[in-house]
């Protein structure tokens, strides 16, 4: 899809469709006479109000070169920000194509002319187009042929916030994309060169850690977890280090990257198992914030990290009961083979702090406690340090990704005690996700961690009017903002 920015005026502008978001409660002035009085009538008659992402198409509008113009509702007028305006753009574009109306302009009025707005259109507008279906022979839903902001005396701070916002979109749908397929087709070492090939087509330093290496390294925490697959694992790194990087600061990003999770020895049940394929959604979504930030290029050293691997129940498969060492030299006494997010984190982890991370953000659909806590709305974060997990709670916040601080007690820490090995790989049944995240925080020690839950948030079932059914890429986003707000 074709996706800009034009300084000019909507009334010679020859799309299929127009785009005007309209406010709650108060018709729209677009300065059309035949668009104002029918959307005037509209309001009167309470068929359309201009409530979140409600629509009205009219066709063959008088004194306009498109052909048609749609209202879409952006709600109440004090709550419009960013998130709202990439609903919007998303709802609208989703609402078009679906009526096969591919070439779609979207009017920024005056008093919408933000940069953060013009941002939050694109990467809206770009992902609202991504579809499921990319192994259908015959496809679902068309796509978008162009999406174009009309920002008739905008400033120049539009156009590149316009691109970045396209970049971040795109960078999106590279992560959904990768979530989105099945682990015959995505296996580690076809992620580990997906990867590659990205980083290098962006100037990114990478490097794959095979399973030869990572035993001489000591990696057994990981290699436990790949043992009982035909599949072997890789550590994907990838490194962007601008030459004006912020000098003191390098942010370690880590993802966890099960390609497919059967749970293991512990197997999971049958019932919705062929989502599994999603588990590797935390390193899809570092990976493509690598790829944005290639391209955004914020001055601020950035270490990504990926440990993948496929969980199966083989003949080698690691056992409950099993007792396994980690690269830091700490043992964990395997209870159940189907928490092995984890497992591959804590080696991860510590190679990150040996590449010389300095704040650490993890992404990992680790719990189904998650879910059972905050369902599929809020991802849940965890860390160690008030001032970090603020800066990482403001930066999803700007770009619309809802997280929610949970409690890291340490009375939780007594759930956590083994009398074989230095740590059981889980605790009770009770606080199953701050269990996990205080597992990892072992690992982390003294550097400043936030961990993202995203196990209820990284997929959804039914679409949305914004956004496909299946892969969110959430996280990405926050993943960016941090970095371009440490460059700052």
């Amino acid at each position: 899809m074709n996706s800009t920015i034009l300084f000019q005026g909507y009334a010679g502008f020859g799309a299929d469709a127009l785009v005007f978001p309209a406010i709650e409660g108060s018709a729209p002035q677009t300065g059309n006479a035949a668009v104002d009085e029918w959307a005037s009538d509209l309001y009167a008659s309470g068929e359309f109000s201009g409530k979140s992402l409600e629509t009205a198409l009219l066709y063959k509008p008088a004194g306009l070169e498109a052909k048609r113009v749609l209202l879409i509702g952006l709600g109440k007028g004090d709550t419009v920000n960013s998130a709202v305006l990439r609903r919007v753009a998303g709802a609208a574009l989703r609402t078009l194509k679906a009526k096969s109306i591919l070439k779609i302009g979207f009017v920024l009025a005056k008093e919408f002319q933000q940069a953060a707005y013009a941002q939050a259109l694109l990467e809206g507008a770009v992902a609202a187009d991504f579809e499921p279906d990319e192994h259908k022979s015959k496809k679902d839903a068309k796509h978008a042929e162009s999406f174009t902001i009309l920002a008739e005396g905008g400033s120049s701070d539009l156009a590149e916030a316009a691109r970045n916002g396209a970049v971040i979109g795109e960078a999106q749908n590279f992560t959904r994309a990768l979530v989105n397929e099945p682990g015959n087709l995505l296996t580690p070492t076809v992620l580990a060169a997906r990867a590659k090939a990205m980083a290098e087509e962006n100037g990114l330093d990478v490097d794959i850690l095979d399973e030869d290496r990572m035993r001489q390294l000591g990696m057994g925490s990981l290699l436990a977890v790949a043992q009982g697959s035909a599949e072997p694992p890789a550590m994907i790194v990838l490194h962007y280090k601008p030459a004006d990087a912020k000098p003191g600061t390098h942010l370690g990003l880590i993802g966890k990257g099960v390609t497919f999770d059967t749970g293991g020895i512990s197997i999971k049940p049958s019932e919705s198992m062929e989502k599994m394929k999603y588990d590797m959604a935390g390193g899809a979504a570092v990976i493509g914030a690598m790829m944005a930030i290639a391209k955004l290029q914020p001055k601020v050293e950035v270490t990504a990290v990926i440990p993948t691997v496929e969980n199966m129940p083989g003949s080698r498969a690691v056992r409950p009961g099993d007792i396994v060492t980690s690269l830091a030299g700490k043992t964990i006494e395997v209870l159940n083979t189907d928490a092995e997010g984890r497992l591959i984190l804590i080696d991860a982890i510590t190679y990150a702090k040996r590449l010389g991370v300095t704040l650490m953000i993890d992404a990992a659909t680790l719990t189904g406690a998650i879910t059972v806590a905050l369902g599929a709305v809020n991802v849940g974060l965890f860390s160690n340090d008030g001032g970090w997990q603020q800066q990482v709670l403001d930066s999803s916040k700007e770009v619309g990704e809802k997280m929610w601080p949970m409690p890291m007690d340490d009375e939780y820490k007594e759930l956590l005690k083994n009398a074989f090995a230095d740590m059981p790989n889980i605790g009770s049944r009770g606080a199953g996700s701050i269990t996990a995240a205080l597992f990892l925080k072992e690992w982390v020690e003294d550097t400043p961690w936030v961990h993202l839950d995203i196990a209820g948030t990284a997929w959804i079932d039914e679409a949305k009017p914004f956004l496909a059914k299946g892969p969110t890429g959430v996280g990405m986003r926050t993943f960016i903002e941090v970095a371009r707000r440490l460059a700052n």
